[in-house]
């Protein structure tokens, strides 16, 4: 990390359950948790947001534009962490391999290629979005709706990444061994994984 953060063993009140929590839902405690040891309450804010956003809608579609949006942001540390939800939460590795051996979605099905790509495009240029980019995502059974949800999780998105990679936050080894690494490599767009 760029900055001085409080290591858990110093962490008091709302930090402590922060970090608890953290621990208790990773099994350790990821790397990321730091950077909000000066404002646990951000922490708190991003997590009422990014369960709000990912719990309203479908759970698949969710973690594909996020990758997508982790992608075109350079997250080594979100594109990872993502890819292995949709492995393990979503059951799906195959869409997870698809996407490791091809970042650009080209080889997923027609609408999670949409998806894909639209929420990459949200991520790199929002502004360039036009009316026929959300009519590509109507076209392919989306509703407006669920548009709406895929801007949500990629612009929720953009808020974690930026903390993370401005604050200098690595990609925890223990999420990192849970690939092979040959797939790990196409993981990393960003920063490295951070060192034992």
């Amino acid at each position: 990390m760029f900055i001085d953060t409080v290591p858990e063993e110093r962490a008091a009140d709302r930090l402590a359950a922060y970090y608890q929590q953290q621990r208790s839902v990773w099994g350790f405690l990821p790397n990321y948790a730091a950077a909000f040891s000066t404002r646990p309450d951000v922490a708190e804010a991003w997590n009422l947001l990014s369960a709000t956003v990912r719990d309203g809608m479908d759970r698949r579609r969710f973690e594909i534009a996020t990758i997508a949006a982790a992608r075109a942001l350079r997250s080594t540390y979100c594109t990872a962490a993502h890819s292995m939800f949709l492995r393990d939460v979503c059951g799906d590795e195959p869409t997870m391999v698809v996407l490791a051996e091809d970042p650009d979605g080209a080889g997923l099905e027609e609408q999670d290629r949409a998806v894909y790509r639209f929420a990459a495009q949200v991520a790199g240029d929002a502004a360039s979005i036009g009316q026929d980019d959300v009519d590509e995502l109507r076209a392919v059974g989306l509703t407006d709706a669920e548009i709406a949800d895929v801007v949500f999780a990629v612009a929720a998105r953009c808020f974690f990444t930026r903390v993370l990679d401005g604050l200098g936050a690595q990609l925890d080894v223990q999420t990192a061994r849970t690939f092979p690494p040959d797939v790990l490599a196409a993981l990393v767009v960003g920063r490295p994984v951070a060192q034992d």
